[in-house]
């Protein structure tokens, strides 16, 4: 993107929802915060009772346009031992032809990407799998699903774990190899800050090796101390770490939207303040970011790898 570009915003619908509340009541309360232009719905969990005009003009009415999908196999308990990788075919084909009429449904309500997190493919005990085969049945899958709908952009979000001890793309690393040996040009990665804290990368070191041999499809905006998936608010923890990681994201010419993956809810936080809060501060980091991306003080530093000095720079450009 370009430095003045200002990117579309979404945020986790969820945690909006109120005792009794569906998806109208949901994205209601959405359009209350201002500045909320997009909307990632996941399925099939808010499209129970709607159907993909009903849930397009509910998005309109609050004018938000539809951004993607996300599937959410872990709400079906059958699904526990793994949706890709169940150990039984009629439940890894139930989970593939579930993903096809997720897409399907993305289509129609004019999305881009559909986003796959799959946290329930994977493992808890040595000698629980056999890697190997739970590797060719993840692959084998994807492939099916980025050939369904080539138009369809399809992003892969790593988490190292949870709910299982293990998952199978647990960094940027080996999601990267598993698009490489996929060879899709509709496949590509998102990006969650948490995840990348747990993961035990840096969010910028780990764009850019997105950027370089894949794509950044979306990019899950929170903070966190890097043990967990806190989901705090965008900069609270890392402020430094968040404004690098814009740097890389214009550098590298992203221009998708930005999606706030919080939990207001786990800390009991009024939803619609603090959704204003993470857009308030993230246009605060993006401003700083736009400056430092041109800094030649700030380039001839990190030439020299002089810690020092990109502190200097860095931190009085960030608080003045």
């Amino acid at each position: 993107m370009t430095l003045l570009n200002r990117p579309r915003y979404a945020t986790r619908l969820n945690a909006f929802k109120t005792r009794g509340g569906g998806i109208a009541q949901m994205l209601a309360a959405a359009g209350q915060v201002g500045g909320l232009d997009a909307a990632d719905l996941n399925y099939p969990d808010h499209f129970d009772g709607q159907s993909p005009e009903s849930l397009s003009r509910l998005l309109a009415d609050q004018g938000m346009a539809l951004n993607g999908l996300a599937m959410r196999y872990y709400t079906d308990p059958g699904f526990r031992l793994g949706a890709f990788t169940h150990p039984e075919a009629r439940v890894r084909r139930a989970a593939i032809d579930q993903t096809k009429q997720g897409i399907d449904a993305c289509a129609a309500m004019g999305g881009q990407v559909m986003t796959l997190w799959m946290g329930q493919d994977g493992f808890d005990y040595a000698f629980q799998v056999d890697y190997a085969r739970l590797w060719d049945l993840t692959l084998t899958a994807l492939a099916e699903l980025a050939d369904h709908l080539p138009a369809m952009d399809i992003a892969i979000e790593y988490k190292p774990n949870e709910p299982r001890a293990f998952a199978l793309m647990p960094d940027m690393a080996s999601t990267l190899l598993a698009l490489r040996d996929l060879d899709r040009r509709n496949l590509g990665v998102t990006l969650d800050f948490a995840h990348v804290l747990y993961a035990g990368e840096m969010p910028a070191q780990a764009a850019e090796m997105a950027l370089r041999h894949s794509r950044i499809l979306g990019v899950h905006l929170n903070d966190g101390y890097g043990k967990r998936d806190d989901g705090l608010m965008a900069g609270a923890v890392h402020p430094v770490q968040t404004v690098e990681l814009f740097v890389a994201l214009m550098r590298g010419g992203y221009d998708g939207v930005i999606y706030f993956d919080t939990f207001p809810d786990h800390s009991g936080l009024n939803p619609v303040d603090e959704a204003r809060e993470n857009i308030r501060l993230t246009e605060r980091l993006r401003a700083v970011a736009a400056r430092l991306a041109q800094d030649a003080a700030l380039a001839e530093a990190q030439a020299r790898q002089d810690a020092a000095a990109v502190s200097r720079i860095v931190t009085g450009t960030l608080y003045g």
